[in-house]
């Protein structure tokens, strides 16, 4: 048994919960932050068999599409002086981020 950890954009969770749901995938969803655009983001956590670990990561690669977006650049964290100014800039979001682990021991009760 595998444990998979996949971190995906608010925008594609609800989408990617559905779909891993219809092809028979418990899954669990936690809401989470993402450090660079302090962007909410969605940690599922999906316990599968380990024949099945690439139906799982194929599923969320069809859904988690990595796009486009003009975001302003955050305020950094310190400066000594000066005015903070906000500007324009394009980032790629989206995607997935996935973690896949062995589980040494699963119970259900």
């Amino acid at each position: 048994m595998k444990l998979v950890f996949a971190i995906v954009q608010d925008e594609d969770a609800h989408k990617l919960v559905d779909k891993l749901m219809k092809n028979e995938f418990g899954v669990t969803k936690l809401a989470s932050t993402g450090g660079f655009l302090r962007a909410g983001n969605t940690t599922l956590i999906i316990g599968v068999e380990k024949e099945r670990v690439d139906e799982v990561i194929g599923l969320i690669g069809e859904v988690a599409k990595t796009r486009t977006q003009v975001a302003t650049t955050p305020p950094p964290t310190t400066w000594s002086q000066g005015v903070y100014m906000p500007y324009p800039v394009e980032v790629e979001v989206g995607g997935a981020t996935i973690f896949v682990v062995d589980v040494d021991r699963f119970e259900k009760v």
